[in-house]
């Protein structure tokens, strides 16, 4: 994914007016008898976005057609902010380094991926979480929050969190984290269809994105 994508981030203001979120696929078997088996097609969720309904302007029109064109429609992949979701906490809290447990120490495991965590009664679902906001991410080893530089790296490329040498999780200490990030998408269409007919503004009736997995 690495060489065909570019870490830049969508327009924002374009992007906090959009629609979208989570598909699955699901395969669902119907017996004579009406039972069903239902299998999970996916072990993980794929977001899809439009962001049409964020063209308001002539500006964010042409903003919209110019990043359009660098990533050359579906070639470039790039950062999409979910105004939903792109935050480890809870909805309006601030990001904590107790957040998210993503994993455990053994007394030699160096890097930890990123996850986060949705529901909790029934069956959790781990999301991993690989393109994560530089700057944003706070780690905690049993409980006690560390200084990144210090005892930790973070790749924000891949969301991998690195402990170094003299620092690495004892066996059995809970390693969390707190961060903000973004979605990794690409423009599932190779043409925007421009709509003028208004004066001094334009839309988009339809920019469908979907994320890249990967």
């Amino acid at each position: 994914m690495a060489a065909a994508f570019h870490e830049v981030l969508f327009p924002l203001d374009i992007a906090l007016r959009s629609a979208g979120g989570p598909e699955r696929r699901t395969e669902i078997v119907t017996f004579g008898s009406g039972r069903e088996e239902r299998n999970a097609r996916w072990a993980h969720s794929r977001r899809r976005y439009d962001a049409g309904y964020g063209v308001k302007t002539f500006d964010a029109l042409q903003a919209v057609v110019a990043f359009f064109e660098e990533r050359r429609g579906q070639l470039y992949g790039f950062r999409w902010r979910d105004r939903l979701d792109h935050s480890s906490a809870q909805p309006l809290s601030p990001i904590t380094p107790l957040d998210q447990l993503i994993g455990t120490g053994d007394g030699a495991r160096t890097q930890f991926q990123l996850v986060k965590s949705y529901g909790g009664a029934y069956a959790v679902y781990q999301r991993p979480i690989v393109k994560p906001i530089e700057g944003s991410v706070r780690v905690a080893v049993g409980g006690v929050e560390v200084e990144t530089g210090d005892a930790f790296t973070v790749d924000p490329i891949a969301g991998l969190v690195t402990f170094l040498a003299g620092h690495l999780p004892a066996m059995g200490e809970g390693v969390t984290a707190g961060f903000l990030f973004d979605v990794p998408v690409r423009f599932d269409t190779d043409y925007l269809e421009v709509d003028l007919s208004a004066f001094e503004a334009g839309a988009i009736p339809k920019i469908p994105l979907v994320e890249i997995k990967p």
